[in-house]
Protein backbone atom coordinates (compact mmCIF):
# COMPACT_ATOMS: atom_id res chain seq x y z
CA UNK A 1 0.00 0.00 0.00
CA UNK A 2 1.34 3.37 -1.02
CA UNK A 3 1.93 6.09 1.57
CA UNK A 4 -0.47 9.02 1.37
CA UNK A 5 2.34 11.56 1.68
CA UNK A 6 5.79 12.27 0.34
CA UNK A 7 8.78 10.45 1.80
CA UNK A 8 10.93 12.81 3.86
CA UNK A 9 14.66 12.52 3.38
CA UNK A 10 17.91 14.09 4.47
CA UNK A 11 21.23 14.26 2.63
CA UNK A 12 24.79 13.81 3.87
CA UNK A 13 27.27 15.55 1.56
CA UNK A 14 26.29 16.93 -1.83
CA UNK A 15 26.60 20.63 -1.06
CA UNK A 16 27.46 23.53 -3.35
CA UNK A 17 29.07 22.54 -6.66
CA UNK A 18 28.87 18.80 -5.88
CA UNK A 19 27.92 16.97 -9.07
CA UNK A 20 26.66 13.69 -7.63
CA UNK A 21 24.65 15.35 -4.86
CA UNK A 22 22.68 17.31 -7.44
CA UNK A 23 22.11 14.14 -9.46
CA UNK A 24 20.70 12.35 -6.40
CA UNK A 25 18.38 15.25 -5.63
CA UNK A 26 17.09 15.45 -9.19
CA UNK A 27 16.51 11.69 -9.21
CA UNK A 28 14.64 11.83 -5.91
CA UNK A 29 12.55 14.79 -7.08
CA UNK A 30 11.65 13.46 -10.52
CA UNK A 31 8.46 11.67 -9.49
CA UNK A 32 7.34 14.20 -6.89
CA UNK A 33 7.17 11.56 -4.15
CA UNK A 34 10.14 12.60 -2.01
CA UNK A 35 11.01 15.82 -0.21
CA UNK A 36 14.42 17.00 1.01
CA UNK A 37 13.88 18.38 4.52
CA UNK A 38 17.24 18.08 6.30
CA UNK A 39 20.94 17.73 5.68
CA UNK A 40 24.57 17.97 6.63
CA UNK A 41 25.80 19.02 3.20
CA UNK A 42 29.46 19.55 4.01
CA UNK A 43 32.07 18.79 6.67
CA UNK A 44 32.41 22.60 6.85
CA UNK A 45 29.46 23.82 9.01
CA UNK A 46 29.33 27.19 7.26
CA UNK A 47 29.27 25.60 3.83
CA UNK A 48 26.60 23.15 4.98
CA UNK A 49 24.41 26.03 6.18
CA UNK A 50 24.83 27.92 2.90
CA UNK A 51 24.02 24.80 0.90
CA UNK A 52 20.88 24.32 2.99
CA UNK A 53 19.83 27.86 2.11
CA UNK A 54 20.37 27.09 -1.58
CA UNK A 55 18.09 24.06 -1.25
CA UNK A 56 15.42 25.77 0.90
CA UNK A 57 16.08 23.48 3.85
CA UNK A 58 14.93 25.04 7.14
CA UNK A 59 17.87 26.46 9.16
CA UNK A 60 17.03 24.33 12.19
CA UNK A 61 17.44 21.19 10.07
CA UNK A 62 20.78 22.19 8.54
CA UNK A 63 23.38 20.41 10.63
CA UNK A 64 27.08 20.92 11.33
CA UNK A 65 27.81 17.19 11.57
CA UNK A 66 26.14 13.96 10.55
CA UNK A 67 26.26 12.71 14.17
CA UNK A 68 24.33 15.78 15.32
CA UNK A 69 21.85 15.25 12.49
CA UNK A 70 21.21 11.58 13.32
CA UNK A 71 20.60 12.34 17.00
CA UNK A 72 18.33 15.34 16.36
CA UNK A 73 16.31 13.68 13.59
CA UNK A 74 15.81 10.51 15.62
CA UNK A 75 14.21 12.66 18.34
CA UNK A 76 11.76 14.28 15.91
CA UNK A 77 8.01 13.59 16.21
CA UNK A 78 6.84 10.77 13.95
CA UNK A 79 5.02 13.14 11.60
CA UNK A 80 8.24 15.11 10.98
CA UNK A 81 10.89 12.41 11.24
CA UNK A 82 13.01 11.45 8.24
CA UNK A 83 12.07 8.30 6.34
CA UNK A 84 15.56 7.88 4.91
CA UNK A 85 18.92 9.53 4.33
CA UNK A 86 20.91 9.80 1.11
CA UNK A 87 24.71 9.50 1.47
CA UNK A 88 26.73 11.26 -1.24
CA UNK A 89 30.07 11.78 0.48
CA UNK A 90 33.51 10.59 -0.69
CA UNK A 91 34.03 6.82 -0.27
CA UNK A 92 35.83 6.86 3.07
CA UNK A 93 32.79 8.41 4.79
CA UNK A 94 30.16 5.98 3.49
CA UNK A 95 30.58 3.41 6.27
CA UNK A 96 30.59 5.65 9.37
CA UNK A 97 27.65 7.70 8.09
CA UNK A 98 25.59 4.64 7.07
CA UNK A 99 26.35 2.91 10.38
CA UNK A 100 25.34 5.99 12.35
CA UNK A 101 21.98 6.40 10.63
CA UNK A 102 21.07 2.72 10.46
CA UNK A 103 21.72 2.36 14.18
CA UNK A 104 19.64 5.49 14.77
CA UNK A 105 16.72 3.81 13.00
CA UNK A 106 16.86 5.28 9.49
CA UNK A 107 16.66 3.72 6.04
CA UNK A 108 19.64 4.52 3.81
CA UNK A 109 20.33 5.16 0.13
CA UNK A 110 24.09 5.30 -0.50
CA UNK A 111 26.27 6.18 -3.45
CA UNK A 112 28.76 3.57 -4.71
CA UNK A 113 31.18 2.01 -4.00
CA UNK A 114 29.51 1.08 -0.74
CA UNK A 115 32.46 1.42 1.63
CA UNK A 116 36.18 2.13 1.85
CA UNK A 117 37.14 -1.55 1.81
CA UNK A 118 35.74 -5.10 2.00
CA UNK A 119 36.11 -5.34 5.77
CA UNK A 120 33.82 -2.34 6.22
CA UNK A 121 31.39 -3.76 3.65
CA UNK A 122 31.00 -7.00 5.59
CA UNK A 123 30.48 -5.05 8.82
CA UNK A 124 27.87 -2.88 7.16
CA UNK A 125 25.95 -5.92 5.92
CA UNK A 126 25.66 -7.17 9.51
CA UNK A 127 24.47 -3.74 10.64
CA UNK A 128 21.84 -3.61 7.88
CA UNK A 129 20.58 -7.09 8.73
CA UNK A 130 20.41 -6.30 12.44
CA UNK A 131 18.60 -2.99 11.83
CA UNK A 132 15.87 -4.42 9.60
CA UNK A 133 16.07 -1.21 7.58
CA UNK A 134 16.24 -0.67 3.83
CA UNK A 135 19.68 -0.15 2.33
CA UNK A 136 19.91 0.78 -1.36
CA UNK A 137 23.07 1.34 -3.39
CA UNK A 138 22.96 3.62 -6.42
CA UNK A 139 24.44 1.48 -9.17
CA UNK A 140 22.23 3.60 -11.38
CA UNK A 141 22.92 1.92 -14.72
CA UNK A 142 20.72 -1.00 -13.69
CA UNK A 143 17.82 1.46 -13.83
CA UNK A 144 17.87 1.79 -17.63
CA UNK A 145 14.88 0.16 -19.37
CA UNK A 146 17.04 -1.53 -22.02
CA UNK A 147 19.38 -2.94 -19.37
CA UNK A 148 16.34 -4.53 -17.79
CA UNK A 149 15.37 -5.89 -21.21
CA UNK A 150 18.86 -7.35 -21.61
CA UNK A 151 18.49 -9.07 -18.26
CA UNK A 152 15.11 -10.51 -19.24
CA UNK A 153 16.51 -11.88 -22.52
CA UNK A 154 19.26 -13.72 -20.62
CA UNK A 155 16.85 -15.02 -17.96
CA UNK A 156 14.51 -16.38 -20.64
CA UNK A 157 17.36 -18.20 -22.37
CA UNK A 158 17.16 -16.19 -25.59
CA UNK A 159 20.96 -16.07 -25.80
CA UNK A 160 21.48 -19.70 -24.75
CA UNK A 161 24.36 -20.49 -22.40
CA UNK A 162 26.55 -17.46 -21.74
CA UNK A 163 30.13 -17.94 -22.93
CA UNK A 164 31.71 -14.47 -22.96
CA UNK A 165 31.14 -11.04 -21.45
CA UNK A 166 32.95 -7.88 -22.51
CA UNK A 167 32.35 -4.77 -20.40
CA UNK A 168 34.13 -1.45 -20.92
CA UNK A 169 34.04 1.89 -19.15
CA UNK A 170 36.48 4.41 -20.67
CA UNK A 171 36.65 8.10 -19.79
CA UNK A 172 39.33 10.74 -20.35
CA UNK A 173 38.78 13.26 -17.56
CA UNK A 174 41.93 12.23 -15.62
CA UNK A 175 44.21 12.37 -18.65
CA UNK A 176 46.05 15.25 -16.96
CA UNK A 177 46.96 15.74 -13.29
CA UNK A 178 43.78 17.60 -12.31
CA UNK A 179 44.36 16.73 -8.67
CA UNK A 180 47.44 18.97 -8.73
CA UNK A 181 45.17 21.84 -9.78
CA UNK A 182 43.00 21.27 -6.70
CA UNK A 183 40.07 20.00 -8.76
CA UNK A 184 37.85 18.65 -5.98
CA UNK A 185 36.53 15.50 -7.70
CA UNK A 186 39.98 14.49 -8.95
CA UNK A 187 41.63 15.28 -5.61
CA UNK A 188 39.64 12.82 -3.52
CA UNK A 189 39.30 10.10 -6.16
CA UNK A 190 43.07 9.84 -6.63
CA UNK A 191 43.79 9.97 -2.89
CA UNK A 192 44.04 6.48 -1.30
CA UNK A 193 43.12 7.93 2.09
CA UNK A 194 39.72 9.02 0.80
CA UNK A 195 39.04 6.83 -2.24
CA UNK A 196 40.37 3.51 -0.99
CA UNK A 197 42.74 1.09 -2.72
CA UNK A 198 41.60 1.93 -6.26
CA UNK A 199 40.73 4.91 -8.42
CA UNK A 200 39.49 3.91 -11.90
CA UNK A 201 38.30 0.41 -10.99
CA UNK A 202 36.75 1.54 -7.71
CA UNK A 203 35.07 4.55 -9.31
CA UNK A 204 33.81 3.21 -12.65
CA UNK A 205 35.03 -0.38 -12.96
CA UNK A 206 32.53 -1.39 -10.29
CA UNK A 207 29.73 -0.10 -12.54
CA UNK A 208 30.92 -2.38 -15.36
CA UNK A 209 31.15 -5.34 -12.97
CA UNK A 210 27.72 -4.63 -11.52
CA UNK A 211 26.19 -4.27 -14.97
CA UNK A 212 27.63 -7.61 -16.09
CA UNK A 213 26.36 -9.38 -12.98
CA UNK A 214 22.93 -7.73 -13.14
CA UNK A 215 22.37 -8.72 -16.77
CA UNK A 216 23.82 -12.24 -16.71
CA UNK A 217 23.41 -13.32 -13.09
CA UNK A 218 26.90 -14.84 -13.24
CA UNK A 219 29.29 -14.74 -10.29
CA UNK A 220 33.06 -14.35 -10.60
CA UNK A 221 35.42 -17.26 -9.93
CA UNK A 222 38.80 -15.53 -10.40
CA UNK A 223 40.42 -12.40 -11.81
CA UNK A 224 43.69 -11.51 -13.51
CA UNK A 225 44.17 -7.73 -13.25
CA UNK A 226 46.73 -5.15 -14.27
CA UNK A 227 46.62 -1.59 -12.93
CA UNK A 228 48.58 1.33 -14.38
CA UNK A 229 49.04 4.92 -13.25
CA UNK A 230 49.89 6.66 -16.51
CA UNK A 231 49.96 10.18 -15.04
CA UNK A 232 53.29 10.63 -13.21
CA UNK A 233 53.03 10.81 -9.44
CA UNK A 234 49.45 9.55 -9.24
CA UNK A 235 49.27 7.09 -6.32
CA UNK A 236 46.26 5.13 -7.61
CA UNK A 237 45.60 3.60 -11.02
CA UNK A 238 43.95 5.59 -13.79
CA UNK A 239 43.65 2.51 -16.01
CA UNK A 240 42.70 -1.08 -15.16
CA UNK A 241 42.47 -4.20 -17.33
CA UNK A 242 40.88 -7.41 -16.07
CA UNK A 243 40.49 -10.94 -17.40
CA UNK A 244 37.67 -12.73 -15.61
CA UNK A 245 36.68 -16.36 -15.16
CA UNK A 246 33.04 -16.73 -14.20
CA UNK A 247 31.57 -19.65 -12.31
CA UNK A 248 30.10 -22.07 -14.82
CA UNK A 249 32.81 -21.53 -17.40
CA UNK A 250 32.06 -18.18 -19.04
CA UNK A 251 35.01 -15.86 -19.71
CA UNK A 252 35.12 -12.10 -19.44
CA UNK A 253 37.10 -9.01 -20.31
CA UNK A 254 36.56 -5.82 -18.33
CA UNK A 255 38.45 -2.58 -18.52
CA UNK A 256 38.05 0.74 -16.77
CA UNK A 257 40.07 3.74 -17.87
CA UNK A 258 40.08 7.44 -17.05
CA UNK A 259 42.91 8.38 -19.41
CA UNK A 260 41.33 7.22 -22.70
CA UNK A 261 41.51 10.37 -24.84
CA UNK A 262 38.27 11.38 -26.50
CA UNK A 263 36.06 9.13 -24.38
CA UNK A 264 33.38 10.81 -22.31
CA UNK A 265 31.31 8.22 -20.45
CA UNK A 266 31.41 5.22 -22.76
CA UNK A 267 30.15 2.41 -20.56
CA UNK A 268 29.12 -0.49 -22.77
CA UNK A 269 28.60 -4.23 -22.55
CA UNK A 270 28.46 -7.20 -24.91
CA UNK A 271 27.19 -10.62 -23.83
CA UNK A 272 27.75 -13.65 -26.07
CA UNK A 273 25.78 -16.89 -25.76
CA UNK A 274 25.40 -20.14 -27.68
CA UNK A 275 22.24 -18.89 -29.45
CA UNK A 276 22.91 -15.17 -29.81
CA UNK A 277 24.39 -12.05 -28.26
CA UNK A 278 23.42 -8.59 -27.07
CA UNK A 279 25.08 -5.19 -26.99
CA UNK A 280 24.21 -2.02 -25.04
CA UNK A 281 25.90 1.38 -24.93
CA UNK A 282 25.25 3.87 -22.13
CA UNK A 283 25.83 6.80 -24.49
CA UNK A 284 23.06 5.42 -26.74
CA UNK A 285 20.83 3.90 -24.05
CA UNK A 286 17.56 3.88 -25.98
CA UNK A 287 18.60 0.84 -28.02
CA UNK A 288 19.55 -2.75 -27.31
CA UNK A 289 21.19 -4.67 -30.14
CA UNK A 290 20.49 -8.41 -30.32
CA UNK A 291 22.56 -10.50 -32.74
CA UNK A 292 22.17 -14.05 -34.06
CA UNK A 293 24.41 -16.39 -36.08
CA UNK A 294 21.72 -17.27 -38.62
CA UNK A 295 19.50 -14.19 -39.08
CA UNK A 296 19.70 -10.39 -39.18
CA UNK A 297 20.40 -8.49 -35.99
CA UNK A 298 17.54 -6.80 -34.16
CA UNK A 299 17.60 -3.28 -32.75
CA UNK A 300 15.13 -3.10 -29.87
CA UNK A 301 13.87 0.38 -28.92
CA UNK A 302 12.95 1.66 -25.48
CA UNK A 303 9.26 2.00 -24.64
CA UNK A 304 7.91 -0.31 -27.32
CA UNK A 305 5.11 -2.79 -26.67
CA UNK A 306 7.18 -5.79 -27.76
CA UNK A 307 9.53 -5.40 -24.79
CA UNK A 308 9.31 -7.19 -21.46
CA UNK A 309 7.18 -5.86 -18.62
CA UNK A 310 10.30 -5.03 -16.61
CA UNK A 311 11.59 -2.84 -19.43
CA UNK A 312 8.25 -1.17 -20.08
CA UNK A 313 7.70 -0.47 -16.40
CA UNK A 314 11.07 1.33 -16.26
CA UNK A 315 10.26 3.55 -19.27
CA UNK A 316 8.87 6.93 -18.28
CA UNK A 317 7.96 8.69 -21.53
CA UNK A 318 6.63 7.61 -24.96
CA UNK A 319 8.94 5.98 -27.54
CA UNK A 320 11.14 8.32 -29.54
CA UNK A 321 11.60 10.86 -26.75
CA UNK A 322 15.12 10.93 -25.26
CA UNK A 323 15.30 9.27 -21.87
CA UNK A 324 18.56 8.55 -20.11
CA UNK A 325 20.78 9.13 -17.07
CA UNK A 326 18.50 11.02 -14.68
CA UNK A 327 15.50 8.82 -15.43
CA UNK A 328 17.56 5.67 -14.81
CA UNK A 329 18.85 7.14 -11.57
CA UNK A 330 15.28 8.02 -10.58
CA UNK A 331 14.23 4.41 -11.24
CA UNK A 332 16.67 3.31 -8.54
CA UNK A 333 15.23 5.88 -6.15
CA UNK A 334 11.65 4.87 -6.94
CA UNK A 335 12.39 1.18 -6.46
CA UNK A 336 14.06 1.96 -3.14
CA UNK A 337 11.10 4.19 -2.25
CA UNK A 338 8.76 1.20 -2.59
CA UNK A 339 10.79 -0.67 0.00
CA UNK A 340 11.07 2.38 2.26
CA UNK A 341 7.31 2.96 2.09
CA UNK A 342 6.78 -0.67 3.04
CA UNK A 343 9.24 -0.31 5.94
CA UNK A 344 7.51 2.82 7.24
CA UNK A 345 4.19 0.94 7.21
CA UNK A 346 5.65 -2.17 8.84
CA UNK A 347 5.33 -4.29 5.69
CA UNK A 348 8.98 -4.69 4.73
CA UNK A 349 10.17 -6.80 3.00
CA UNK A 350 7.81 -7.95 0.26
CA UNK A 351 7.93 -11.63 -0.70
CA UNK A 352 8.49 -10.79 -4.37
CA UNK A 353 11.44 -8.57 -3.49
CA UNK A 354 12.56 -5.28 -5.03
CA UNK A 355 14.59 -4.25 -8.05
CA UNK A 356 17.42 -2.10 -6.74
CA UNK A 357 21.06 -2.77 -5.80
CA UNK A 358 21.34 -3.60 -2.11
CA UNK A 359 23.93 -4.28 0.57
CA UNK A 360 24.81 -7.66 -0.98
CA UNK A 361 25.65 -5.93 -4.25
CA UNK A 362 27.77 -3.51 -2.25
CA UNK A 363 29.73 -6.29 -0.58
CA UNK A 364 30.21 -8.00 -3.95
CA UNK A 365 31.49 -4.77 -5.49
CA UNK A 366 34.04 -4.26 -2.72
CA UNK A 367 35.19 -7.88 -3.09
CA UNK A 368 35.64 -7.22 -6.80
CA UNK A 369 37.84 -4.18 -6.10
CA UNK A 370 39.88 -6.03 -3.49
CA UNK A 371 40.45 -9.03 -5.78
CA UNK A 372 41.56 -6.77 -8.64
CA UNK A 373 43.97 -4.90 -6.36
CA UNK A 374 45.45 -8.17 -5.04
CA UNK A 375 45.92 -9.53 -8.55
CA UNK A 376 47.55 -6.36 -9.82
CA UNK A 377 49.95 -6.18 -6.85
CA UNK A 378 50.89 -9.80 -7.56
CA UNK A 379 51.89 -8.80 -11.11
CA UNK A 380 48.62 -9.86 -12.75
CA UNK A 381 48.45 -13.25 -11.05
CA UNK A 382 45.14 -15.10 -11.31
CA UNK A 383 43.40 -14.47 -7.97
CA UNK A 384 40.39 -16.32 -6.57
CA UNK A 385 37.29 -14.29 -5.79
CA UNK A 386 36.58 -14.54 -2.03
CA UNK A 387 33.68 -16.48 -0.58
CA UNK A 388 31.08 -14.04 0.70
Amino acid sequence: MKLKRKLRYGMIGGGRNAFIGAVHRMAANLDGQMELVAGCFSSDPGRSRLSAEDLYVAPERAYASYEEMAKAEAAMPEDQRLDFVSIVTPNYMHFPVAKCFLEAGFNVICDKPMTFDLKEAKQLKKIVEKSGKVFALTHNYTGYPMVKEARELVKKGKLGDIMKIVAEYPQDWLLSALEAEDQKQAAWRTDPKRSGASCAVGDIGTHAENLARYITGLDIDSICAEFTSFVPGRPLEDDGNMLIRFKGGAKGILYASQISAGEENNLNIRVYGTKGSLEWHQENPMELIVKYPDKPREVLKRGQGYLSKASQDAARIPPGHPEAFLEAFANIYMSAAEAISDEVQGKYPRKKGYDFPDVDDGVYGMAFIETCVKSSKAKAKWTKFPKL
